[in-house]
C-alpha cells in the first residue's frame, strides 16, 4: 500500500472521520449478556424498533419513549437471596423487563453512527435523555483513549435528568459524566473495564480539573465568616434574641440561708456512728410498738364486731320465735271458735221446731 492510500484510510478511520470506530465485541456492544439477551428477546425490540429505519425516527421515539437510563423497568428484576457473582450489580442470574432505553441504545448500536450523528446527540436539545444515551453509547462502544476528549467539554454541564427507574435520582450531565470516567458499576450492570494505565490518568485529570477542598477547608471558612456574623450582630443588635433568663428558684423563709435551723445545722457537729445506730434502733422500736398498738386495736375492733353480730342474730332469732309462737295461738283460737260455732248451728238444726196452739 503506497503512503497516499495509508493517508488516505488514516483519514476516513482515523479520530476527527465521520467514521467512529468501535472497540472491544461488534456484535455485542460490550454489554452484559442477559441484557442483550432480553433486548433481542424483547417484543419491543423485535416489533416496534424493527420498523424503526432511520436515525431520525430513532431520535423521535427516544424523545417520546425514554423516561430514565435504568437497564430494568421499576420492580421487573427480582434479586433477593441472591450472592456473588449472581446479584447485585453483575446483572447475572435474574433477568427482568429490560428498559426501553437500553432497547433504544442497541437499536442505535444497529444503525452504525457516524461521528456527526453522535455529535448530534450530545448537544441535542429536546430532552436530556437523547444526550444522555448519547453519552452511554460512547462508554459503551469508545476506546478507554478516547473518553476524555468526548466527555472533557461537558464535565460541568448543569442540565439535570432523573436517571432512576420510578424516579427519585436526579443528577446533572457533568455529575453522571464524572460517574462513568470512575465508576464500573451503573444500576444492576457493569460498564467495559477501562485499562488501569488509561484509569489512572483519568482520575489525574479529573482531580486537576475538580481538586478536592483541602482537609480543614470547612473549618477555615467558618473562622472567616465569624467576624462578618459577629459585625452584623453589632450594627443590627435587635435581631439578636436576648438569652433566656436561669430560672428561679423557689425557697421558703423557713429553710433559707439565714433560718435559725440552717445556722444550727451548720453550727452542730456531725453525729457519730453510734448516735445514728441508736437513732435507728430508737425509730424500729416505736415503728415495733405502733404495730402492736395497731394490731391490738384491730383485734377489740374485730371482738366488738362479732359480739355485735351475736346480739343481733340472737334478738333476731327471738323475735322470729315470739312471731311464730303468736301466730300458732291465734290459729288455734280461731280453729276452735270456728268448731264451735258450727257445732251450735248442727244443734240447733236437729232441736225440733215449736208447735203452735
Amino acid at each position: 500500500m503506497s503512503m497516499e492510500e495509508d493517508a488516505e484510510v488514516h483519514t476516513k478511520t482515523g479520530k476527527k472521520s465521520n467514521v467512529l470506530p468501535l472497540w472491544g465485541n461488534e456484535r455485542t456492544m460490550n454489554m452484559n449478556n442477559l441484557i442483550l439477551t432480553n433486548i433481542q428477546a424483547s417484543h419491543y425490540f423485535k416489533m416496534n424498533l424493527y420498523e424503526l429505519k432511520t436515525y431520525h425516527e430513532v431520535v423521535d421515539e427516544i424523545y417520546y419513549k425514554v423516561s430514565h437510563l435504568e437497564p430494568w423497568e421499576k420492580g421487573s428484576r427480582k434479586t433477593a437471596g441472591q450472592t456473588g457473582m449472581c446479584g447485585g450489580v453483575r446483572g447475572v442470574g435474574a433477568g427482568g423487563i429490560v428498559s426501553t432505553a437500553y432497547c433504544l441504545l442497541y437499536k442505535l448500536f444497529t444503525l452504525k453512527l457516524t461521528r456527526k450523528q453522535l455529535n448530534g446527540l450530545l448537544t441535542h436539545p429536546d430532552s436530556p435523555f437523547i444526550r444522555g444515551l448519547g453519552f452511554m453509547y460512547i462508554r459503551y462502544t469508545q476506546p478507554p483513549a478516547d473518553l476524555w476528549d468526548w466527555y472533557d467539554e461537558f464535565l460541568e454541564d448543569e442540565e439535570e435528568l432523573d436517571v432512576k427507574a420510578g424516579g427519585g435520582q436526579v443528577m446533572t450531565i457533568g455529575n453522571m459524566l464524572r460517574h462513568f470516567l470512575t465508576k464500573l458499576e451503573w444500576f444492576s450492570t457493569l460498564f467495559p473495564r477501562i485499562p488501569v494505565p488509561i484509569q489512572q490518568k483519568l482520575e489525574r485529570q479529573l482531580s486537576d480539573r475538580f481538586p478536592a477542598p483541602p482537609p480543614g477547608a470547612a473549618a477555615h471558612a467558618a473562622v472567616q465568616r465569624a467576624p462578618e456574623r459577629r459585625r452584623d450582630f453589632e450594627e443590627y443588635p435587635e435581631e439578636r434574641a436576648p438569652p433566656p433568663p436561669p430560672p428561679r428558684v423557689r425557697r421558703s423563709p423557713s429553710h433559707g440561708r439565714d433560718s435559725p435551723a440552717h445556722k444550727r445545722s451548720r453550727a452542730s457537729p456531725p453525729p457519730s456512728r453510734s448516735d445514728r445506730h441508736k437513732e435507728r434502733r430508737s425509730r424500729s422500736r416505736s415503728r415495733d410498738r405502733e404495730r402492736e398498738r395497731h394490731g391490738d386495736r384491730g383485734r377489740n375492733r374485730d371482738r366488738s364486731s362479732r359480739n355485735g353480730h351475736s346480739r343481733h342474730h340472737k334478738s333476731s332469732k327471738d323475735d322470729h320465735s315470739r312471731h311464730r309462737s303468736h301466730s300458732s295461738r291465734d290459729y288455734a283460737s280461731e280453729l276452735l271458735k270456728e268448731r264451735e260455732r258450727q257445732r251450735r248451728e248442727r244443734d240447733g238444726s236437729r232441736s225440733p221446731p215449736p208447735s203452735h196452739r
